[in-house]
């Protein structure tokens, strides 16, 4: 596939209409993917200031810093329980220095046979103003400590979603598989790129935690009420062509008191269906890579050129 033109676009996608595609078909004949990406993620004391974003109100901040604290001293044991109880694993946005501060958190996403991908080191250290190489580092760091607790790094997303387009070429040079940081369909997807191979799995910025309660202050019916609307509408498409839906979580949001029994509750919602497939993100990527990149990507290469 070739690239388009970066004036107008990231020239790493193209418009793909969901017209005409190839249909795709899951394991077991499940109509729809729905796997869930805690993120696990810690905030430095005093992260260093980077110009085009602050990630506190102040330095030091007291309320961001410790509030954050609170999904890794509490509420990532709720959520890991009710995931456990209803054996449907995570596939975990990790801030990889997690590994060092909280190992008893590795240790149990490992027990449970969870998939640790990147999100950068820290959740504090953004990608704007990195040179490639400093990007490409933090790849590599990523790969080298979570290699220490068992884990192969196949999946990738930039600590909050700051990558240039640089970091997609960087990913598919390291070996990366799958990356998150692009939002554009419910299906996984090739990216163009000069580099090699590298697809985009569905992740979300609507089904996710933080933008639910806290930038649109969403109640906690309001919340699940959106989430069964998207998975309703997603299983329905999907008797034509299998979908994919992310649930983004954060245990400093849903693992709180107050809404723990909803996310339980939704949870047994979505296992009360049965065309539904639980898997890994590197699960989704690897069935993905087998049964339809190719074909998908020589029909992507045959609209080349058409508007």
């Amino acid at each position: 596939m070739g690239t388009m033109q970066t004036d107008v676009d990231t020239g790493q996608y193209r418009y793909a209409p969901m017209r005409g595609r190839p249909r795709t078909s899951m394991p077991g004949g499940a109509r729809l993917a729905f796997w869930l990406a805690p993120n696990i993620e810690h905030y430095e004391w005093q992260p260093p200031v980077n110009p085009n974003r602050y990630p506190f109100r102040t330095l030091p901040d007291v309320l961001y810093y410790s509030s954050r604290d609170y999904g890794n001293r509490i509420g990532f044991r709720r959520l890991a329980d009710e995931m456990a109880r209803r054996d449907i694993r995570g596939s975990v946005s990790l801030s990889v220095a997690v590994c060092d501060h909280y190992p008893d958190i590795i240790q149990r996403c490992n027990d449970l046979g969870w998939e640790l991908f990147s999100h950068g080191v820290y959740n504090s250290r953004y990608f704007y103003g990195m040179t490639p190489e400093e990007q490409r580092q933090v790849v590599i760091d990523s790969r080298e400590t979570l290699a220490k607790v068992g884990q192969r790094l196949d999946g990738w997303l930039t600590p909050a979603i700051t990558p240039s387009l640089e970091t997609q070429e960087i990913l598919a040079q390291e070996g990366i598989r799958y990356t998150l940081d692009y939002f554009h369909d419910d299906q996984p997807m090739p990216l163009s790129l000069r580099s090699g191979k590298l697809i985009s799995v569905p992740y979300s910025i609507e089904m996710n935690d933080i933008p639910m309660a806290a930038w649109n202050n969403n109640s906690v019916d309001e919340m699940f009420a959106s989430l069964k609307a998207q998975f309703d509408r997603l299983y329905i498409e999907g008797a034509d062509s299998a979908r994919v839906m992310c649930f983004a979580i954060h245990p400093l949001v849903l693992g709180h008191p107050h809404r723990i029994d909803a996310f339980a509750e939704f949870l047994d919602y979505v296992k009360s269906h049965d065309q539904v497939w639980y898997p890994t993100a590197r699960e989704i990527a690897d069935w993905y890579y087998e049964n339809y990149y190719d074909v998908m990507s020589a029909w992507l290469s045959g609209l080349e050129g058409e508007l």
